[in-house]
């Protein structure tokens, strides 16, 4: 009878084991215990909205634990304002597309990026904005350039995204690769954003808490396992 009740054991953890690792957006017990929580619960869009708008866009769906746009429809935001935070994703980008993670955002502006950091998202090999080597999948948009060497996997393959901010100094990682690590509200930093796209734009990277948005650029883009650590 122990025989019997052991296997029995066995068997259902074999299951548990197996039915975890089929979902596509896991979050350990050890993450959970670090303070790790969802920001996509892998079935539908509760928690975010537009960024203009209450409900998220109309071409944002879910389908198979992933989130993805197939265009023109906006960004999506979440409803809640983080502060400093380790946020981890992954994403997938379409042949020549373009795209982005953006945050410490807020209202009132024309675009999200008009206020909060943007970590690139981009096909390097085939978009026509991969000339600049702060434009490029990781970089701070416009203001830190990720390493030459490009770690991003080949298109239609999924990336992993890493983000992490205290105050304003900033971590970019991509696939297990720290690309980036600056300090924004230092003398570099700030002489950064003076020669960029955003030195008229007075409230950009002004805001300790913010907004988080997957940034719609009009091409088809993918995410999944999208978690965050607060670490403030």
């Amino acid at each position: 009878m122990r025989a019997k009740v052991f296997i029995g054991v066995v068997i259902s953890l074999i299951l548990e084991v197996v039915a975890r690792a089929a979902e596509p957006n896991p979050l350990t017990a050890a993450e959970q215990a670090a303070g790790w929580k969802f920001l996509f619960d892998g079935k539908s869009l509760e928690g975010w909205r537009g960024f203009r708008t209450d409900a998220p866009g109309a071409g944002w769906g879910v389908a198979d634990g992933v989130l993805m746009t197939s265009g023109n429809a906006g960004d999506l935001m979440t409803k809640r304002v983080y502060g400093d935070f380790e946020l981890s994703f992954e994403w997938k980008i379409s042949e020549a597309g373009n795209s982005g993670v953006i945050y410490r955002i807020g209202l009132g502006e024309a675009a999200a990026d008009r206020t909060g950091l943007e970590y690139q998202i981009l096909d390097n090999l085939k978009a026509e904005d991969n000339e600049r080597p702060n434009h490029r999948a990781g970089s701070i948009y416009d203001l830190a350039s990720a390493p030459s060497q490009d770690v991003t996997k080949p298109v239609g393959q999924w990336n992993l995204g890493r983000i992490v901010i205290r105050g304003w100094r900033v971590e970019h990682w991509l696939n297990g690769e720290k690309l980036i690590e600056f300090d924004l509200g230092s003398p570099a930093g700030r002489a950064a954003i003076a020669k960029s796209r955003f030195k008229d734009s007075p409230k950009f990277a002004a805001f300790p808490r913010g907004f988080i948005a997957l940034q719609n650029d009009g091409h088809v883009v993918s995410f999944r396992s999208i978690k965050i650590r607060e670490l403030d």
